[in-house]
């Protein structure tokens, strides 16, 4: 858990000022989660290549669809996009 609220610290401090208070912190940790299930399913995590390209539309579609999916309130893909974007750098920068 407290690793979860470091990578949402840090993905906020990335975030354009107008998303950086949009997204309360269990929205967070359920986009986090989703994009880990995103990674999972898509056969990404099962490569054995040292890098690997992402299309972050792709997964931020992905986040939408979940979101309908499970009955939340919906998302938008370029605004996720950036969630997104700061997660594989946090992803990065701590691997």
């Amino acid at each position: 858990m407290e690793e979860n609220r470091r990578e949402i610290v840090y993905i906020r401090e990335q975030l354009p000022s107008d998303l950086k208070e949009q997204y309360t912190d269990e929205q967070m940790i359920w986009m986090l989660d989703a994009i880990a299930d995103y990674f999972f399913e898509s056969g990404i995590l099962e490569t054995s290549d040292d890098e690997v390209d992402v299309d972050i539309d792709d997964v931020s579609t992905y986040l939408c669809q979940q979101a309908k999916a499970e009955g939340m309130a919906p998302l938008q893909a370029d605004e996720v996009r950036f969630v997104v974007e700061a997660d594989l750098d946090y992803q990065e920068q701590n691997a």
